[in-house]
């Protein structure tokens, strides 16, 4: 079967799960817009092509973009300070993904036991969750958390850790939209749900997604109890 045959229309399956980890950027807000603002305005300023840059900076840390680029503005200060202004400056050009403000609320309301792990540094994702005013985990792994980035599996191990989970082998789910995140979770030892809004269908199944939505409204919290520690996430309208 071709890609262009496949659709969206797997029958509801679902995951038992004691945990769940999220990527940032395209899976629960959409900030292309402001990224490529904030990557043509650090192109100007280190005279380097912004088209260049943006070919391969997506779901990559700004560290290791910057080392390749501009290497004497690859640390954490001036990173740390030019993520910051992004949701300062650029705010009015992100949204939300659909269905990850639910998600996200129902996830406190329970009590589910969940981690952002981004490429991203810190003050630019608690600033993009003040922005559009969503739920803030208890727990967070971004950029300067990590040695190596995404594809890399550290920063997934470590948001499991995070999550403190009793079990001796927890169930953790992974949501990511970028095929070196994909490879970062499916690396670490989790199921994976893929997010078909940034990439390919092609890269997404390479990657190896073990399911693959259009947004975050094909993901629902089904049950979850406290007592044990262990739910079920419901996944409808899958690609098949």
């Amino acid at each position: 079967m071709t890609v262009s045959e496949l659709s969206f229309t797997a029958p509801a399956q679902t995951i038992r799960c004691h945990g769940l980890l999220l990527d940032m950027d395209g899976t629960i807000i959409d900030s292309t817009e402001a990224v490529i603002k904030h990557w043509q305005k650090i192109g100007r300023e280190i005279g380097v092509d912004p088209d260049e840059i943006l070919a391969t900076s997506h779901g990559r840390r700004s560290i290791d973009v910057l080392q390749i680029y501009e290497p004497k503005l690859a640390n954490w200060e001036y990173i740390n300070h030019a993520e910051g202004l992004i949701p300062k400056e650029f705010g009015q050009d992100a949204v939300e993904i659909p269905g990850s403000r639910a998600l996200l609320e129902k996830l406190e309301e329970q009590v589910v036991p969940w981690c952002i792990v981004t490429s991203g540094t810190r003050p630019l994702v608690t600033g993009w969750l003040d922005v559009m005013k969503l739920a803030h985990p208890k727990n967070l792994v971004t950029a300067e958390d990590v040695l190596n980035g995404k594809p890399d599996p550290a920063c997934y191990q470590m948001g499991g850790k995070k999550l403190r989970l009793q079990q001796r082998e927890p169930l953790i789910v992974v949501f990511e939209d970028a095929p070196a995140g994909i490879r970062s979770g499916k690396a670490a030892g989790f199921v994976v749900v893929g997010l078909h809004t940034t990439h390919s269908l092609e890269q997404m199944m390479e990657a190896g997604a073990d399911y693959i939505v259009q947004d975050m409204r094909s993901v629902t919290l089904k049950s979850w109890n406290e007592a044990t520690g262990e739910g079920e996430i419901q996944i409808t309208n899958a690609l098949v």
